[in-house]
């Protein structure tokens, strides 16, 4: 569009580039702590295939904490999807069943994950969930131009005083130059921010796919089974059939090579056929809703900031939709990112603290791409009834979700040893540093809470019920540093329900863990330290990186 004309400056704390479910909760979250959002986007004219997420239970987490899980599970293809688990394969949904995903690592969406989470897995539809992220975000007061599209920005300096953006409305006519603290590319510019800040992107592509979605009643073949998805293998088709109703609606996956057959070569005639074969109804009159042509692809920028300038979500990582980790890894990126941000830009922590989002995320969401992949190539053994092993470098599916640990100047260093597991995830959550804070049941008044209840918008010092010494530390601490600090008394305060504090904590009666606004436990101190004010003041200026030197700061 040729420009018609450039307004005078406007202002912003966080310019959001991006308007998916990544950049949707980046601004949510901000918004939610006051802080001033203005959020890009062309919603609904992003050339995708129709998507069924899978909304893992640490991403349910954070979407609960930002009052949205209710609305979640209300979504009609949250109702409609609610008892569907399972993988199988079959010669056609009509003809035989030739097997069932059956592997240690899946732990499918009706598993009782009660002593893990205070929530569950969901599946729902993409567009249905950025309905609900995009009111709520509307409610909170981010400011939306959900047709307009970044055309340049500038960083002053060195990066860190803030970010100049050139901003196109299609709507408006014309072009807003935009102020703001930073900018956030939620995968709203299709790679060009990445390329402009010369950040790598190497990415593997594990095959080139159509999604065909279509409408046929198909109740009677379905047999009252409640999949998540059943691939098809007959002679006149391969591929992976997903029900978005588990009736009339449905997608057909199917896997090509755009070397041999073009992508325009799936003719609404020929799709039609092919559902005929997936569904082993020779005379089913399908109707042909779209028909979406893409890539598999697996791969994680080199960094995820640059200067004032931070990547999350499809900006920083792809994988393969095989394990449903994708829309969750962009949840986390989200909230990470965000619970910084505003620490930094309220004054209670220092800008050094924004080093920790690459520190932290990119290791995770690499292994956990990975992940991905050797569950996409997992699937073939389903075809061959297993003849083979799996991957012992396959991952139990609740590691991947709750038990990553990170480590950053944001954590204080592991000094107990290493966990046995896989890497970055630890086989038992023992609440040590870097870890998500494990899951309690507790009673408030008379309400039943998680403990991740308590978590969003400030440092939680978490004791046990003899905690005046603790209390008054955090007090003056919070005065001293400005930093928000709130106590809670396991036992006093709270109780816990299934009496798991301290033990799952690994502390004492006496003991306290410095909990941060994500729900990761920054710091623990097993007993009761002698100069309780000191150390936790300590401890809480180096992890929000307020002791950082002036030599220091300027080599930043």
């Amino acid at each position: 569009m040729s420009r018609t004309g450039q307004s005078t400056l406007r202002g912003t704390d966080v310019l959001v580039a991006g308007s998916g479910t990544t950049g949707l909760a980046t601004a949510a979250f901000l918004a939610e702590q006051g802080v001033d959002c203005l959020l890009l986007g062309s919603r609904g004219k992003r050339p995708r295939p129709p998507r069924i997420l899978g909304i893992h239970p640490r991403a349910m987490e954070l979407l609960r904490a930002l009052g949205v899980e209710e609305a979640v599970r209300r979504l009609p293809s949250a109702r409609a999807l609610a008892g569907n688990t399972g993988i199988i394969a079959v010669e056609s949904l009509a003809g035989h069943e030739l097997g069932a995903l059956d592997a240690k690592y899946v732990v499918g969406p009706g598993a009782d994950l009660g002593a893990l989470s205070p929530t569950t897995w969901c599946l729902c539809d993409e567009d249905e969930l950025e309905e609900v992220l995009y009111a709520r975000a509307e409610r909170l007061g981010v400011r939306m131009l959900p047709e307009a599209e970044l055309v340049s920005f500038d960083q002053d300096g060195r990066g860190d005083d803030g970010i100049t953006a050139v901003v196109r409305d299609p709507g408006a006519g014309d072009e807003h130059r935009v102020r703001a603290c930073c900018l956030v590319d939620a995968g709203g510019t299709g790679g060009e921010v990445r390329g402009r800040l010369g950040i790598g992107f190497e990415r593997r592509t594990l095959g080139h796919f159509v999604t065909v979605r279509f409408t046929a009643d198909l109740t009677g073949e379905l047999r009252g089974r409640r999949f998540v998805m059943a691939y098809v293998s007959n002679p006149d088709v391969q591929g992976a059939l997903m029900p978005l109703d588990n009736r009339a609606d449905w997608v057909l996956h199917l896997r090509y090579d755009p070397v041999t057959e073009p992508a325009e070569s799936f003719t609404p005639e020929r799709c039609a056929d092919l559902v005929r074969a997936a569904t082993g109804v020779r005379d089913l009159r399908p109707r042909i809703e779209s028909v979406t042509a893409w890539a598999g692809e697996a791969g994680v920028a080199e960094r995820f900031r640059e200067g004032q300038v931070f990547l999350a979500g499809d900006a920083a990582h792809v994988m393969p939709p095989s394990g449903g980790f994708d829309a969750g890894t962009g949840v986390i990126d989200a909230h990470n990112l965000a619970w910084k941000l505003v620490a930094v830009l309220d004054g209670w922590a220092h800008p050094d603290l924004l080093h920790s989002y690459d520190e932290e995320r990119r290791p995770v969401c690499a292994a956990t791409a990975e992940q991905a992949v050797l569950r996409a190539g997992d699937r073939a053994r389903l075809h061959a009834a297993y003849p083979d092993p799996e991957d012992p470098e396959l991952v139990e599916d609740p590691l991947v979700w709750l038990s990553s640990r990170y480590r950053s100047a944001a954590v204080m260093p592991w000094d107990e040893g290493t966990l046995p597991g896989h890497g970055l995830w630890a086989a038992e959550n023992d609440g040590r540093p870097g870890s998500r804070a494990p899951h309690l049941r507790l009673r408030r008044g008379g309400t039943e809470i998680s403990v991740h209840d308590l978590f969003g918008r400030s440092m939680v010092l978490l004791t046990g019920p003899d905690n005046r010494p603790w209390q008054e530390a955090a007090r003056s601490v919070a005065a001293e540093l400005g930093v928000p600090v709130q106590v809670f008394g396991i036992g006093s305060d709270l109780e816990d329900l299934d009496d798991r504090w301290p033990e799952l904590y690994g502390v004492t009666a006496q003991g306290a863990v410095l909990v941060r606004p994500d729900g990761v436990v920054a710091w623990r101190c097993t007993d009761a330290p002698i100069f309780t004010r000191t150390v936790l003041r300590g401890m809480t200026r180096r992890v929000l990186r307020l002791d950082r030197t002036p030599a220091e700061r300027g080599t930043t």
